[in-house]
Order: C-alpha cells, then structure tokens, then sequence
C-alpha cells in the first residue's frame, strides 16, 4: 500500500498486488481542488502501469495427430477364370489349325454357360517351335506349339466351377486352367465402409487424447488417407453343381488408414 500525499511513486515500487491510496491533506480550497486533478491524473497513470507489467495469458490453440484403421469384407460377386488351349504339332501350319479348332471349342462351351462376350478376352497367343537334342548333343526343330489363354469373367460366382468344367471338357488334353481371381463388382460401396469405419476410429482416438488433457476437441485441420485392398479370405466352400469344379470364393477385404489432426480447445 503506497500513500500518495505529495510524495512521487517509482514504478520499480509497484507490484502486481500493489494497492495506491491517495490522501488529500487539508489546505486552501484552490490548492485542494488542483491537487485533487493532480492526483486522480497520477493514480490512473499508476494502474495503466501496473496492467501493464502483467504478461499476456493468452496461447496458440494446441492440436492432437492421430491414425484410424477401417476394415471391411463382403463376399465377392465376380470371377474372373483364366482358361485357354494348348497343342503341339509337326508343323507350324498343323499347330495353328489345331489350336483354332480348340480355342473355338472352349468359346462355345464358355459361352453355352450365359457368358457374355464382352467378359471374354484373349490375353496371349503363341506359335512357337519345340526342340529337342540328338545322341550327339545336337538341337533340332520336333515339332511346333501353339495356344491361347483367355481371361473370362463369371457375373454369378457360384456359376464359375461350372464355366471351369464345361471349357476344359470341351477342348480334352489341350484345356488349361491358369487360375481364378475373385472380386465385388462395385467397389465404391465397399470402400466408403472402410472409410466410415476409419475415420470413426481416428475421431475416437483424438476425443480421447483430447479428454485427458482436459481440453476438448475442435475443429478438423487435416486428413490424409491411405488404401490397401486385401485379398480373399478363406470361407466355407459353396455347393457347386455335380460335375463342376469346386471353388471357395471366399470373401474380399477392403482396408484403409487415415492421418487426422485435430485442434484442441
């Protein structure tokens, strides 16, 4: 507590709890009333000073960087069967001929099943000549190979073993079967699963990091998002027809990461 009177106040003097009480003594009415305006000048330039010797309170918002998972599986509705024919002949011209009358035979057995043409493609196709070796060592041309693969796509996945049989059964000894990929028609529904389900795990995640540092969440600042679609993932083999091959669809999985940041308030 600082008593004013007539007595300067170094601001050096002043604290931050610093209490100005201004007295006025006795004297001439003139004198007292110009002291007074002296004295209310002083003491309000004395609490700008102290206001002033206090430091800002106020900070930059904080914020909180987490990750979020989404996974999702649905069983496919499309498979895609890799099939094509494969003969060897003397000649080159016999290989070729030979090979078209197989490649012919699978298109029909393929399309007898409800397959469209626009789901059949032919991915590769070859002549090329077998050698073999004499007693001495020696190379020569035996004969010539020829064959086609096709990539064709079955709409109904429990139609594919099917598709498998009837192509091979028409073509005998020279069908061959390369593989089956399975896959869901239309993705985007799939991956907007994940999605959802990913970002919901982030938000949770920053709400919680939020809450035990007695702040809450604010406002989304970024989000940065990362793809990978899984593979099949092995279930229970459906029935098939008798006479078709047995297949197991299994399900297709969809999983994507997120990055958030978030501010905290």
């Amino acid at each position: 507590m600082v008593d004013a009177g007539y007595s300067h106040i170094p601001h050096s003097t002043l604290g931050e709890d610093t209490v100005v009480v201004i007295s006025l003594n006795q004297g001439s009415s003139s004198h007292t009333s110009a002291l007074r305006r002296f004295l209310w000048a002083s003491a309000l330039t004395v609490v700008c000073l102290i206001a002033m010797s206090i430091p800002a309170q106020a900070a930059e918002p904080g914020t909180v960087a987490v990750g979020g998972h989404g996974e999702v599986s649905a069983a496919p509705d499309i498979a895609v069967i890799s099939v094509g024919v494969e003969v060897r002949k003397p000649t080159a011209a016999e290989a070729l001929e030979a090979h078209a009358v197989a490649a012919q035979a699978l298109l029909d057995a393929v399309r007898a099943k409800r397959v469209s043409d626009r789901d059949i493609r032919s991915e590769s196709v070859w002549l090329n000549p077998v050698y073999e070796y004499d007693q001495s060592g020696n190379s020569f041309v035996a004969g010539f190979q020829a064959g086609q693969t096709f990539s064709v796509k079955v709409r109904d996945v429990t139609g594919a073993g099917e598709v498998l049989r009837a192509a091979v059964d028409a073509v005998g000894d020279a069908g061959r079967i390369n593989g089956v990929a399975f896959d869901i028609g239309d993705r985007a529904v799939l991956r907007h699963r994940a999605r959802a389900a990913a970002f919901k795990d982030a938000r949770s995640k920053a709400a919680q990091y939020a809450q035990l540092s007695d702040r809450r969440l604010g406002d989304l600042v970024s989000v940065n998002e990362a793809t990978s679609s899984g593979g099949p993932i092995p279930i229970l083999t459906s029935q098939v027809a008798d006479g078709a091959v047995p297949i197991a669809p299994g399900e297709i999985k969809e999983e994507i990461d997120v990055a958030v940041v978030y501010q905290l308030r």
